[in-house]
């Protein structure tokens, strides 16, 4: 089966074309065929296009809107251009999966599209107003384009973390207002987290009951999760991806009280607050440079810039503490810590500083095998004899989608 799957942003739509079936699941043989992303839909786009094997292609065009941007990428796929041997035509492409970041309570899996799931999408608007529309324009577009009988997949982001306890998701708030308009925390990354979970199991043998994990995808947006028995207990994001640890633009945990205190003397209104906390925080905000890691590090080296060492010892610092606070949650029953995303993935020096005095819970680092390990590589980066272990994963949200797809269409049991 060949699978589009679309990741709509506000003014973007990201894309792969996976081929897969049980069969080539099951061999952990899936293969993507294309891949690309439209930026600034709405103006002037900047287009990447590549299909697997062949060079990236560049361009620009103008694209008004989330429509004509996936008709643009529909006749790139089965162009000549793109040389695509297995999709010539439309009817090539067997079903869509699109990501939607918020399910709210409703959707606890990945659920086939109808008119009803486009209304439980719809409610759940308020929880996330920036996403969840521009995933309704992405499937309201594949309809038009492609009819409704090309059959359309959800997977919601917060879909992995709906096993959390209750204990875990309620926050310290008058309980009427959780059940008045369902403020609790809900987590992120879930596909990722479950992504990374899975390749733990096919790299270690294990079952899914027995991974016990501390997931930690780092990248512009960052997020832990306390995976036990091969399900997420716990997950550092909240009510909004804003919670938890310290990110490229976001502020991560702070004192609510804050707020009012910036109102009164700042004269900040709540829409100035939220780009704050959003847009001018975290990496950016302390350093006053850059949310881009691998640039701070490059400051760091070559000037010894004292703001930039800041943002990057408060980051290393605030996976360590949610790491920290997951073990004992645990028990101290963790096997092992997955490092993911792009930070996680690709800089070994991040990672060598998150896990120093982690020695106290047993982890010790293999240093060679740490530094050994980036641009898509996964390794254990632990030495053998240490009791704590921890891994890198590169992530593959798109295949988790493209799979889910399957398995929903097909009407198939989920093993992955």
């Amino acid at each position: 089966m060949n699978i589009l799957v679309l990741n709509c942003g506000s003014s973007s739509v990201k894309f792969q074309v996976i081929a897969t079936d049980l069969e080539l699941i099951a061999q952990n043989s899936d293969k993507r065929l294309a891949r690309g992303m439209l930026e600034r839909i709405g103006s002037q786009a900047l287009i990447t296009l590549q299909a697997e094997g062949s060079a990236k292609i560049k361009r620009a065009a103008p694209i008004k809107d989330h429509r004509a941007a996936i008709d643009f990428i529909l006749r790139w796929i089965i162009s000549a251009e793109s040389g695509i041997d297995a999709v010539n035509s439309l009817s090539d492409l067997h079903a869509v999966g699109h990501r939607i970041v918020h399910g709210g309570e409703k959707f606890s899996k990945s659920v086939r599209i109808d008119l009803d799931i486009i209304t439980g999408i719809e409610d759940c608007i308020e929880l996330a107003p920036l996403h969840n529309p521009a995933g309704l324009r992405g499937i309201r577009a594949v309809i038009d384009l492609l009819g409704m009988a090309v059959p359309q997949v959800a997977v919601f982001d917060t879909a992995f973390h709906s096993t959390m306890p209750d204990t875990a998701y309620l926050y310290g708030l008058p309980y009427p207002l959780y059940r008045r308009y369902k403020i609790r925390r809900y987590g992120f990354h879930g596909t990722s987290h479950r992504y990374i979970a899975y390749r733990y199991r096919q790299q270690t043998s294990r079952e899914k009951g027995d991974v016990n994990i501390i997931g930690l995808h780092l990248g512009n947006g960052c997020s832990a999760s306390l995976i036990k028995n091969g399900e997420s207990v716990d997950t550092s994001m909240g009510f909004t991806p804003l919670d938890g640890l310290l990110m490229g633009t976001r502020s991560g945990d702070v004192d609510a009280s804050i707020l009012e205190y910036l109102h009164h003397k700042e004269g900040l209104d709540f829409g100035a607050l939220d780009t704050l906390l959003n847009k001018r925080s975290g990496l950016l905000g302390i350093s006053g440079l850059t949310n881009d890691m691998r640039e701070l590090l490059e400051e760091e080296a070559e000037n010894q810039d004292r703001r930039a060492t800041l943002a990057i010892d408060i980051f290393c610092r605030r996976v360590r503490k949610y790491i920290g606070a997951y073990y004992v949650e645990a028990g101290g029953k963790i096997d092992d810590i997955v490092f993911t995303g792009g930070i996680g993935e690709n800089s070994p020096v991040i990672r060598e500083r998150i896990c120093r005095g982690l020695d106290s819970i047993g982890l010790t680092l293999d240093d060679s095998a740490n530094q050994a390990t980036h641009t898509g590589r996964e390794n254990k980066i632990s030495t053998a004899d240490s009791k704590l272990g921890a891994y890198v994963f590169p992530t593959n949200e798109e295949l988790l989608i493209a799979r889910d797809t399957l398995r929903v269409v097909e009407d198939a049991p989920r093993r992955w």
